[in-house]
């Protein structure tokens, strides 16, 4: 049985760095980005703001999308935050 998997986009602030990840497990995950215990780079940049979320069936399908918006223009990866989430705002308080 395949498990669910999600993607999800980082960020210090409005228009900042972006970080794309993918995990199995996204309270689990974001709880380590917010905590310091993420990414290298998610710490380097102060990434702590989760902006977009999406949900798959399988791990795979998420990888897969992961890595297609992973070669997306800056400003594509832009328009899908601002269209579900126009004022950026922190989506995890209601995962965590």
């Amino acid at each position: 049985m395949s498990k669910l998997g999600w993607i999800y986009i980082m960020t210090n602030k409005p228009g900042g760095v972006l970080y794309i990840g993918v995990t199995a497990d996204l309270p689990a995950r974001i709880y380590q980005h917010k905590t310091g215990q993420g990414s290298a780079f998610c710490r380097k940049y102060g990434l702590t703001r989760l902006v977009l979320v999406e949900e798959f069936s399988t791990i795979g399908e998420a990888i897969a999308r992961e890595k297609a918006m992973k070669a997306w223009k800056r400003q594509w990866k832009i328009e899908l935050i601002e269209a579900s989430n126009p004022d950026w705002d922190d989506l995890a308080a209601a995962l965590i």
